[in-house]
């Protein structure tokens, strides 16, 4: 009995495309994979840069508050160029602060600088704080 050739060629055939049907199914799978992961990494990196870049303004403003020699409370707030972040400095006299030993502080104040700007649909807003002897820069 002898079998006719293009019997096991059709078996064959049909194989093949199962195999390359599996392959783009395997190569679809891998690349939408990609493109998630390349999406995530390109948001994490955004939000990386926003971060520095308020931290950057923050410190900067605090500086300027802390450089200047005469502190007087209050509350100041402006516009930082066009970034769209508006910062605000207050300056607060600490009467009830005492030492390790017990003894009153005189002329301590607390610096706050806080920044507000929108993003992502919303307000966002960070502060920094610190305190500074009144007359640290006099003579």
């Amino acid at each position: 009995m002898i079998l006719p050739l293009h019997s096991g060629r059709k078996g064959q055939r049909g194989f093949l495309l199962l195999e390359v049907v599996l392959a783009l199914a395997v190569f679809s799978a891998a690349a939408t994979g990609f493109a998630v992961a390349m999406n995530a990494m390109a948001k994490a990196a955004l939000f990386a840069q926003s971060e520095l870049r308020i931290t950057r303004v923050l410190d900067s403003a605090l500086d300027e508050a802390l450089s200047q020699p005469v502190l007087e409370e209050g509350s100041t707030s402006n516009p930082v160029g066009k970034s769209g972040i508006e910062m605000t400095t207050a300056i607060t006299l600490l009467n009830s602060l005492e030492s390790q030993d017990g003894v009153q502080l005189q002329e301590m104040y607390l610096i706050t600088v806080t920044a507000r700007w929108y993003e992502s649909g919303a307000w966002q807003e960070r502060a920094a704080e610190t305190w500074r002897y009144g007359r640290m820069y006099q003579p």
